[in-house]
């Protein structure tokens, strides 16, 4: 079949919209139409060159909604007319990975997935004959995508398409981040580096909690008031602090009779290494937890005294929000339809797929939180 797709033919242009060759679904594909697709950081960080996995010529987007149009033989968990989100991050519910429910990383298709291609090695998008790659499994900056059935969440049919696109990225790594990875109790302080999307989202998940000191830290004055929107108490702006940002933050957190300071939770939103350290920095003596989120380009270390980690901090990462997507994505779609988490107030711009390079040009302006390409 024919259809119309944002395609990234080398690192560093803009995408361009052309019409491809999509073939249909296989054994344990679906065939999704994807109603709505969110615009996100790691789109740009491949796009730019900077991905380690980035393979062109290939369709990106990973943070989609649409609706299945045709299944595979042997599926069995949806059919034509389900509602579903994309999973970049899969859950096949067999693979060790899952078994050991210590994490949502499954692996039954990692080798194919990072190499642009289906789970039998192919790929089922091609232009001229000349084949484009897959992104992160999901490519839903195609208006019809091929996705393994284990990399779809069914969900609630009533919910909007062109809000919860954003579930399939953004809201679940934030959220994520707070409930499933860092357990934030409530009562607790915490520092975000970098509100963006997905540190908005971070800030939502720590007011869902109960974290009652919630500090956000950007360059950005304007982000100030979109961090107070969704639960930020605390507003620092690195450029306007004397000397060492770490100090100053310790400073800001001690409380009561803790004199020591530091948040009992920090999160890295940035992917920027040296932000990173801060975070982890900024952590409490003997509890705190930092939460690295931020993705960080090929070949970039993070660094800091052991002594730091010997004296009770702990440094963690974590993807997709340690959320398991077939499980999770589904709950979240209806926190979101019972009014416990908000995404509206964060689309702030939506756009046509034609428009779609106009939404990376927001992105790097600092103008938008999320674009989302309606199809």
């Amino acid at each position: 079949m024919k259809t119309r797709a944002a395609v990234a033919t080398a690192a560093g242009k803009p995408l361009e919209i052309m019409e491809v060759d999509l073939e249909g679904p296989r054994e344990g594909e679906v065939l999704v139409e994807v109603k709505a697709t969110g615009i996100c950081h790691t789109d740009d960080f491949t796009l730019s060159g900077a991905d380690p996995e980035g393979i062109f010529p290939s369709i990106l987007g990973h943070e989609g909604a649409g609706v299945v149009v045709d299944v595979g033989p042997g599926v069995t968990s949806v059919k034509k007319g389900d509602h579903v989100i994309p999973l970049y991050t899969p859950e096949c519910r067999q693979c060790p990975s899952c078994l050991s429910r210590k994490t949502n990383l499954c692996t039954a298709i990692r080798a194919t997935q990072g190499q642009g291609l289906m789970p039998d090695g192919t790929s089922r998008f091609s232009v001229g004959g000349e084949t484009l790659y897959h992104y992160m499994g999901c490519s839903t900056f195609s208006n019809f995508t091929v996705l393994p059935e284990i990399a779809v969440a069914k969900v609630n049919p009533d919910a909007p398409f062109d809000k919860i696109c954003y579930i399939g990225c953004g809201v679940t790594t934030g959220i994520g981040a707070v409930i499933n990875t860092a357990k934030v109790e409530v009562g607790s302080t915490a520092i975000v580096f970098g509100l963006g999307g997905i540190g908005l989202n971070v800030i939502q998940g720590l007011r869902l909690a109960g974290a009652d000191m919630i500090i956000g830290v950007d360059i950005n004055p304007a982000k100030k008031e979109w961090g107070e929107r969704f639960g930020m108490t605390h507003f620092v702006n690195p450029k306007e602090v004397e000397g060492d940002l770490v100090p100053y933050l310790i400073d800001m957190t001690k409380r009561g009779a803790d004199t020591i300071g530091g948040a009992d939770y920090t999160f890295d939103c940035t992917g920027n290494v040296t932000v990173m350290r801060q975070a982890l920095e900024s952590a409490h003596r003997g509890w705190g937890q930092s939460i690295i989120i931020g993705v960080a380009g090929a070949g970039q270390e993070i660094s800091t005294r052991p002594f730091q980690l010997v004296t009770g901090r702990v440094w963690k990462g974590t993807a997709f929000g340690g959320a398991r997507g077939r499980t999770d994505v589904p709950k979240i779609v209806d926190w979101y339809m019972e009014g416990k988490i908000e995404i509206d107030p964060m689309i702030t711009h939506t756009l046509k797929l034609e428009e779609i390079n106009k939404g990376f040009e927001l992105m790097h302006a600092g103008e938008s939180i999320r674009s989302v390409v309606v199809y």
